[in-house]
């Protein structure tokens, strides 16, 4: 008898105690109206910056050449001698570079940013730089252009560059080394 109780409530227990708690619905669905604004704001930006870039392109006296990341560039020295490689991964590039607006007007000197040493794809720096900089060769000196998502994006460099501020580099590359 003992038995057959204690089996009772088990089975109880066990009917009772499977039971999972029903998923709440949600009070309102949200429509993805914030994401297709979004979507929006990012196409104007981004054909504006494109526009810009257009123009600048169209003016210069120099043949710019497009890069396949997405931004443009022109070599000011080119180096022609074919032993001279260009970085791979985990080599230091030494190099010197300056930062500007589409407009020209300087955001931070050569003198400012210092000689810069970086190992390739093993340190922080901004995307279109480290793309730009795997192109280059010692004693070359190259000018890009960045849309600002190849530069420093929606958060700016937290100091002089702003949100969505596409920009100009010159770079000098003085020395590629083996790590």
């Amino acid at each position: 008898m003992m038995n057959k109780i204690f089996l009772l409530v088990l089975a109880m227990l066990f009917f009772v105690g499977c039971k999972s708690p029903e998923a709440r619905k949600p009070i309102s669905v949200k429509t993805g109206s914030f994401i297709d604004a979004s979507v929006e704001r990012n196409k104007k930006l981004n054909a504006k910056e494109q526009e810009n870039i257009q123009k600048i392109l169209s003016e210069k006296k120099v043949d710019y050449l497009a890069s396949q990341s997405g931004f443009w560039y022109y070599y000011n020295i080119k180096t022609d001698i074919d032993s001279l490689k260009t970085p791979s991964f985990g080599n230091i590039v030494n190099f010197n570079y300056n930062v500007k607006t589409l407009n020209g007007t300087t955001i931070y000197s050569k003198e400012d940013l210092k000689t810069q040493s970086y190992a390739m794809d093993q340190e922080e720096i901004f995307t279109g730089l480290r793309e730009g900089l795997k192109l280059m060769k010692t004693g070359e000196t190259v000018t890009f252009l960045f849309p600002s998502q190849k530069a420093y994006g929606y958060y700016g460099d937290q100091n002089k560059i702003g949100t969505n501020v596409p920009l100009i580099c010159e770079v000098t590359v003085n020395s590629i080394s083996e790590k």
